[in-house]
């Protein structure tokens, strides 16, 4: 790779409920991402976790949202130093965390291309708004927020709204949509691979559509992805698991893809939860994947 690898680790809880989460990042080091990076020959530079606050969870009475000014004052400093990153010529792998840091990561990102892409790897949409939200919590409304969708804390977050456009999406792995999201994706066209659809067409068709598409359309691409995509046989450490997710061939073989194609510009893998793992297996399974996609990239 022509440029260096910065890892960030996010550890980012108040998105959702479920303690733990912030032990992501440090986890997935412990499963021996550095150690994998530089077996490929890579020389990644760690730079440790963002400083996240420890304050009192709230709701916010006129929206519901939950924590909403905790969450939005950390993913403006990730966006900062995602941002400071790309000017140092580094590719910024963050760790998380829980995906509500998505908004700050491609804000950040944001900054140095005209047409962003996002490919967003996820068993859910995470396109409500408030108005949608079932729960409040947003780690299930990152992407609507980049979108220009909802809060205004977040959508103005480290800059002007919108962050990205809806043609510059593509989602891959959902299974499990809020009526709200259905109602979105449909309205506003925006590209999407359920499982079905991938258990119809296969990985390879569905990545090989994805790549060209996004080709197409953006000149540098974010990759977002949510430990959650996979089967909770695959990946059981995460708070919202669903089944009928992707295999761990299946996932691989989409970073191996994503590697070769040279489009990826950074990079996320979030939602690892210890607490609710079983032996560390969650995490390994995020340094598996990152090595594959890194390893296609050389």
């Amino acid at each position: 790779m022509e440029k260096k690898i910065a890892i960030v680790g996010m550890p980012m809880s108040y998105g959702q409920p479920h303690p733990g989460v912030a032990l992501g990042p440090d986890a997935v080091r412990h499963a021996g991402l550095t150690e994998r990076l530089r077996q490929l020959g890579l020389a990644p530079e760690d730079m440790g976790n963002m400083e996240i606050g420890t304050g009192e969870r709230t709701v916010d009475p006129e929206t519901g949202m939950k924590n909403l000014h905790q969450v939005a004052e950390a993913c403006e400093q990730l966006a900062a130093q995602v941002d400071r990153l790309f000017g140092q010529n580094f590719f910024p792998l963050v760790l998380g965390g829980d995906h509500s840091m998505a908004i700050g990561t491609i804000a950040g990102a944001a900054k140095h291309f005209r047409n962003p892409g996002i490919l967003w790897i996820d068993a859910h949409g995470d396109l409500n708004t408030p108005e949608t939200s079932p729960s409040g919590n947003i780690h299930g409304m990152p992407l609507a927020a980049s979108l220009g969708l909802g809060a205004e804390p977040l959508i103005n977050l480290y800059g002007s709204a919108p962050k990205i456009r809806f043609e510059n999406i593509v989602l891959i792995g959902i299974r499990d949509l809020d009526e709200g999201e259905k109602r979105l994706i449909r309205e506003r066209k925006i590209k999407a691979y359920t499982m079905h659809e991938i258990d119809r067409a296969g990985m390879k068709r569905v990545m090989e559509e994805a790549i060209a598409y996004l080709r197409e359309r953006a000149d540098g691409v974010h990759l977002s992805f949510d430990l959650d995509s996979l089967d909770p046989s695959e990946a059981p450490g995460v708070g919202t698991p669903v089944k009928g997710g992707l295999t761990f061939r299946e996932a691989r073989l989409a970073m191996e893809m994503l590697g070769e194609s040279g489009l990826i510009a950074s990079c996320e893998f979030v939602e690892v939860n210890p607490l609710l793992d079983t032996k560390n297996q969650t995490a390994g399974r995020a340094v598996d994947l990152i090595a594959a996609l890194f390893e296609r990239m050389r």
